[in-house]
Parts: structure tokens; sequence; C-alpha cells
């Protein structure tokens, strides 16, 4: 029976809203922080993708949490994404939500309690019937402030199915036009999901009013498995992050669901609004922006997804693609182009492949690129599309960095000690270090910490060839951890040692950003252990 809702009119049976969470979920895991403008830019190409709910942030997590939603809330018409704010039960948070959300054309606000025993006693300290209360409390202010309000039971896979269902009827009576029911921890298998939304849409009255929601971490590896079961079972809302990216093991992947979604239309029957052929560019865009390239055998969207290596898997691709793949590269935004670019190739070439890669950049944009792409072409004989997206991956971030990179010299050989000077630019100012160290890569590290003096704890540095061949460029990522935050940073370049000290500052200007966040007031009353 098809339901009602105010964001989205009447909704067909088969339609499945896309929620995503990178921007908020996605974004407070360890090292994933994104600056205001990073965000927007996110924010942009998901509502290019299609995503139907943008869940912008955490107002009352930080001031910047709340400038982003409100910022994104600014941006879209009502042509664009639902934008919504994250908030606890508190009527700080709901207020504070609230106003983060006020300028969106199309507005929402998601609140949330733990519904599971355990959480209940250890986190909350909290009797059941408190927490119903604050239920219907929550969700009644949320909906004075907006008509479009979601309610998560958190750890809801894990809490008692009787008082789930009491939790469940009393936000419907509250107001909540969607209820999502998340697998907080990763714990459940399909099955749980199966028999939790039946038995919700059987048992609890007015769940025929409202659309419900699957939320899945992955600690298990189960996540995308979880989130087609629970649509199987009734939820038409996902919520996923692209990539996966999220809190330890990250959440259900938007586009390994959505793609599960297209390939399996016979064993899932539903139909949702992504442009399936921008999901590969939305995914360069994110390892760009946050540091963290995918895995190569990541489906849909690692390198490797749709290589081929063995001799019987390339005669039958060669023979019919369909023998072993499942859909076609192209379907997802992967391009057969085989254009060579090298230093004799033109700005209108290069924008050619800057267009089939998935980039669209403005002009100002395009002249710094080229000009990289002109001096890596100098410096080696073929550029390829790696070599391509590395260094506009890194013009994408460059623009809003409060520390820049312009000038390193390192002296080094057999018998002498390695020496370093570096120049940066920290917020327009120059700042000069000089230093010595066990290696190039140690004394350029060592005079960064001279121009601009920090204690870190470096937890990662890794070099990888982006391309073969002795003219490869070399992709360095490098890990931080101040006072248990953790950020990584990332820096491509032909000589390793600049692509290490490009990771160095890409993971300082992060670590900024880090720092000004900070977690929310705990709000919830707390009881005196017995």
């Amino acid at each position: 029976m098809p339901i009602t809702h105010p964001s989205f009119g009447t909704l067909a049976d088969d339609r499945i809203i896309i929620f995503d969470t990178t921007l908020r979920d996605g974004e407070q895991s360890p090292g994933f922080s994104m600056n205001l403008e990073e965000k927007i830019r996110m924010a942009e190409a998901l509502a290019d993708l299609g995503v139907d709910v943008m869940e912008a942030g955490f107002p009352i997590a930080s001031i910047g949490d709340f400038e982003s939603v409100e910022a994104i809330a600014k941006r879209f018409s009502k042509d664009g994404p639902v934008v919504c704010g994250l908030a606890r039960t508190a009527p700080a948070d709901i207020q504070r939500a609230a106003e983060a959300i006020k300028p969106a054309a199309r507005k929402r606000i998601h609140t949330f309690v733990s519904t599971s025993p355990l959480h209940m006693r250890v986190k909350l300290r909290m009797e059941p019937d408190e927490v119903l209360a604050l239920v219907t409390a929550s969700v009644t202010m949320a909906r004075n402030a907006t008509d479009d309000v979601e309610w998560s039971a958190e750890d809801g896979t894990r809490t008692e199915h009787e008082f789930l269902c009491r939790c469940v009827e009393a936000a419907i009576k509250a107001g909540a036009t969607t209820v999502n029911i998340p697998d907080t921890v990763g714990y459940a298998v399909p099955e749980d999901m199966a028999h939790i939304f039946t038995m919700l849409r059987e048992r609890v009255p007015g769940a025929d009013k409202v659309i419900f929601s699957t939320h899945n971490h992955n600690d298990l590896g189960l996540a995308v498995a979880n989130t087609l079961a629970a649509i199987r079972a009734g939820a038409r809302q996902v919520e996923c992050t692209i990539n996966g990216i999220g809190e330890r093991a990250g959440n259900a992947s938007l586009e390994e669901a959505v793609m599960a979604l297209r390939t399996r239309h016979d064993a899932v029957p539903v139909q949702n609004n992504i442009v399936t052929t921008k999901l590969l560019k939305v995914s360069k865009l994110l390892a760009a922006t946050t540091g963290f390239d995918v895995q190569p055998n990541k489906a849909i969207v690692g390198r490797n997804a749709f290589a081929h290596e063995s001799g019987i898997h390339q005669d039958g691709v060669l023979k019919d693609a369909s023998t072993y793949e499942i859909m076609t590269p192209e379907s997802v935004g992967w391009t057969t182009n085989s254009l060579i670019l090298g230093k004799h190739s033109g700005r209108a070439a290069f924008r050619d492949r800057l267009k089939a890669l998935g980039y669209e950049v403005g002009d100002n944009q395009l002249n710094d690129a080229f000009k990289r792409f002109k001096d890596l072409a100098d410096r080696k004989k073929v550029v390829y599309d790696e070599d391509i997206a590395a260094l506009v991956d890194e013009e994408v971030h460059r623009g809003s960095e409060r520390i820049v990179l312009t000038g390193l010299n390192v002296s080094t050989g057999m018998g002498t000690k390695p020496m370093a000077t570096i120049t940066l630019e920290v917020d327009g100012e120059r700042r000069d270090g000089m230093a010595i160290g066990d290696g190039a890569v140690d004394a350029t590290f060592n005079a960064l910490r001279q121009a601009w003096p920090h204690e870190i704890n470096l937890k990662l540095y890794a070099v990888q060839s982006i391309t073969g061949g002795t003219d490869a460029q070399a992709r360095v990522t490098v890990r931080f951890e101040e006072k248990g935050k953790l950020v990584d940073g990332q820096g491509a370049d032909t000589c390793t040692v600049v692509a290490s000290a490009r990771a160095y500052v890409h993971a300082l200007n992060k670590l900024l950003v880090k720092r000004e966040r900070t977690e929310p007031p705990s709000v919830l009353p707390q009881k005196a252990s017995a």
C-alpha cells in the first residue's frame, strides 16, 4: 500500500529512498574529517548523484558541524535532496538541529536514543519506561520544528522485541514519519533483519503509515547483505555511505547496495533515483578529499573490480564480457577510453580526459591542474589516467588548506647526513625550516616540525607506486595521532620525498580541522551506580 510522506508525497511500493550519511556517520570516523568547503563539495556531488536524503552532520557536536549543516541547508532548492541534521533526545540537541536545517527547502530532524538492555543499563543508566518517555518527548519536539522527523532505535537489533515495538509505536504516535532500526554494532545477520522488520510491520499500530529505514554497520562484513534483507522485509529507506566509510568497519556501501539492487532486480524488485554512472566519480572525490583510497578489490569502485588476469577469465571476457562481468564498467562510471596524454597534449585533450574520468572543474582549477600536468609530462614519457587523477585530486583540496608547501630541497647520499630545507605558508605567512635526519624523508619531516612547531605521533608511513616504471609517481600516505584523534594525509609526486612532504602537510591541514571539533556534552541524566 503506497505511503504518503511529507517530503516525498505518495511513494510507490517499490520506491527505495537513499539516505546518505557520508557527511555525518562517515565523516566522524577516525581520519575522515572534512572542512566546510570539502563538505559542501561532497554535498553537491551527492545531490548530483541523486541521493534523496543527505544527513549533513550533527549540529550540536561543534560550531563547525553546525555551520556545515546550515551551509548545506542553504545550498539546494526543492528539487534537491532533503537536508537532515542529527540530534539526541535532549531539547538543546533538537533545537540546535532545527536552527541548522532551517534554511533548507526540504528538511528533516533525525533523533535517536538507545533501546537495547545493554545500552540502557551501561550507557544511559535509565529504566525502559524513562527511555520510552524520551522517545515521545524528543519526537514531539522535533515534529514541532519540521514535518519530516526520523526516529532511530540505537542498537535496535539487540533490543528486546517487545520493547522495540513499544518504542516504535510511541515514535509513530508522536509524529515520526520515518522509523529507523540500526544495526549499530554490525551484529545482525540477514535472517535477523528480515524477522525484525516483518515483526514491526505486523505488530505495531500505525506501521503502515511510516517509512521503515535500515542502517547497517559492517563489523561482520554483512552490512549490504543485511540492507537487502531489510528491503525484502519491507524497509523502504536505505542508510549508507560512499565507499562504505563510517565508524569502526564502516557502513553499508552506497555503491554496493545500489548496484546490488540494479543487478539483482529479479530478486529485489525495487527502484531508486541514483545515477549509477556517477558512482565512480563520487567515490574518487571522497577518496581525494579524505586521503583514503579504496582497496583495489573493493566491489564496484576498486581499481581491480573489472580487471581480469586469469587466462581463462580473459578469454571468456574477450568472447563475451558477461561471462565474468555481471555489470558493465561503464554502468558505474569506468571508461574504456585509451587516449594517452603526454607533454605535447593540449588543454582540450586534457579537459576531455578529465571529463571522461568523471571530473568537472572550473576554469581556474583547470588552469592549475593543466600546469601541473604539463610539469608532470615533462618528467614522464607517458601520463596515465591514474597520474591525472592523482594530480587533480590534490588540486581539489589544496585551495582550502591553511598550510601550503611552497619549497623543498634535500641533500643526501652515501656517507653524508641527509639535510632538508623547507618553506611553508601558514595562513599566508612564510615559515622556513632546516633539519637533518636518518634519511631524506626523516630530515624532511624534521624540517616541517621546525618550520611549524607541533607535537604528533606518526602512526603510519606508506609508499605506493601509482603506475609502473622508474618515472612513476609515488603516492605516500601518513597517519597522525594527537590526543586520541587520528588523521590521514596523502601526497603524490614523481619524487618520493616531495610526495612525503605533500602527504605530511595534507595531514596537518586535516588535523587543524579535527582540532576544531569537540565531543557534544553529555545531556542525558546519569544515575549513581548501585
